[in-house]
C-alpha cells in the first residue's frame, strides 16, 4: 500500500499521539531492516512489548531468539501477539460490562462550559503564584476571563473534519492544480502556551474531486486551534486533505512568527520560520513541487 492511498478513518476521533504516529507512517513508512542471519534487529521491541503486558512467558522469548529461520520467528512472534490481543479484548469486554451496569455513556464528552470552573480555579491559583491578589478589582474576574479565552484557543479539539466538510467534496474532470494562499492562522506553542501565527499556503493536483474552498480554510483553522508545533501543523494539514480528496499529491507551506522566540529567549522580533510538507507528485515530481512554490511566491 502506498504513502498516499492509506486512509485514515476519523483524524477527529484520534488523540495527539495516535494522529502523529499515523502522520509519520504517512510521510516516512517504517521498515525492518533483516540482519545476515534472518533475525529481524526488531526482536528486542517485542520482548519489551511481552514483558511490560506481562502475560507471555520467558520460554516465548527464548524460542524468538533460538530459531535462525524468518518463517519460524514470524509463527513465534503471531502466536505471541495474538495472545496479547486476545488478553486485551477479555479486559476490553470486562470494562465494557462495567460501563454498561452503571449506566455510563462513554460517547459522552464534557461540554466546554463544564470545564470553566476547573480552569478558571487554576488561573487563580497562577495569579497567586505570581504574588498578585486574585480579589483586587483589575483581576475579580481574570481567571474567568483567561478560562474562556484559552478553551477558544483550543477549540479546534471539539471539531471533527466530517462536520467541517459538511459533505462539499465535488466530482469533478478537473486534474490541473489549486492552490489556496495566504491562509490566516493563529495557534498556541505546546512548549510554553503562548502564540505563534502566519500564514498557510495549500496546493493540491485534484483526482476527479475537488474540495470546497473555504474547507481548506476550515482545515487549517481545526489544527491550529490546538496546542500545537509548526512542523506537525504542516503534515496534519496535509494529511487531512489526502484523506478528504484522495489527490495526486498535497503540498503545504507554512510562515509562522513565533512570540517564544520574539517576547522570551532569543528575541529576535523579526524571524519568521517556515515549514513545509511534500505529499506525492509534489515530492516525487521537482517541476510540480517548483510550480507551486512559484504560485505561493507570487
Amino acid at each position: 500500500m502506498s504513502k498516499l492511498s492509506r486512509q485514515l478513518s476519523d483524524l477527529s476521533d484520534l488523540s495527539a499521539s495516535e494522529l502523529n504516529e499515523a502522520i509519520d507512517d504517512t510521510n516516512f513508512p517504517h521498515t525492518n531492516v533483516t540482519t545476515q542471519c534472518g533475525r529481524s534487529n526488531n526482536s528486542s521491541k517485542i520482548y519489551e512489548i511481552i514483558q511490560n503486558d506481562g502475560e507471555s512467558s520467558e520460554n516465548d522469548i527464548t524460542d524468538i531468539n533460538n530459531h535462525s529461520s524468518l518463517n519460524d520467528i514470524t509463527e513465534t512472534t503471531t502466536k505471541i501477539i495474538n495472545g496479547l490481543i486476545n488478553n486485551n479484548n477479555n479486559n476490553n469486554n470486562s470494562n465494557n460490562n462495567i460501563k454498561s451496569t452503571l449506566n455510563i455513556d462513554t460517547n459522552k464528552k464534557p461540554t466546554r462550559e463544564a470545564l470553566l470552573p476547573e480552569l478558571s480555579s487554576s488561573y487563580r491559583l497562577l495569579l497567586s503564584g505570581l504574588g498578585e491578589d486574585p480579589t483586587r478589582q483589575g483581576l475579580l474576574k481574570t481567571p474567568e476571563r483567561a478560562a474562556k479565552a484559552m478553551l477558544f484557543f483550543t477549540k479546534g479539539y471539539d471539531q471533527s473534519i466530517e462536520d467541517v466538510l459538511n459533505g462539499a467534496i465535488f466530482d469533478e474532470n478537473h486534474d490541473e492544480m489549486v492552490v489556496v494562499k495566504d491562509i490566516e492562522f493563529f495557534s498556541m506553542c505546546e512548549h510554553h502556551l503562548v502564540p505563534f501565527y502566519g500564514r498557510v499556503s495549500i496546493g493540491y493536483l485534484p483526482c476527479n474531486k475537488i474540495l470546497g474552498l473555504s474547507k481548506l480554510a476550515r482545515i487549517v483553522e481545526i489544527f491550529s486551534r490546538r496546542l500545537q508545533v509548526q512542523e506537525r501543523l504542516s503534515k496534519q494539514i496535509a494529511v487531512a486533505v489526502t484523506h478528504a480528496v484522495q489527490p495526486a499529491g498535497v503540498a503545504v507551506v507554512i510562515e509562522g512568527v513565533h512570540m517564544c522566540m520574539v517576547m522570551r529567549g532569543v528575541q529576535k522580533i523579526n524571524s519568521k520560520t517556515v515549514t513545509s510538507t511534500m505529499l506525492g507528485v509534489f515530492r516525487d515530481d521537482p517541476k510540480t513541487r517548483e510550480e507551486f512554490l512559484n504560485l505561493v511566491n507570487k
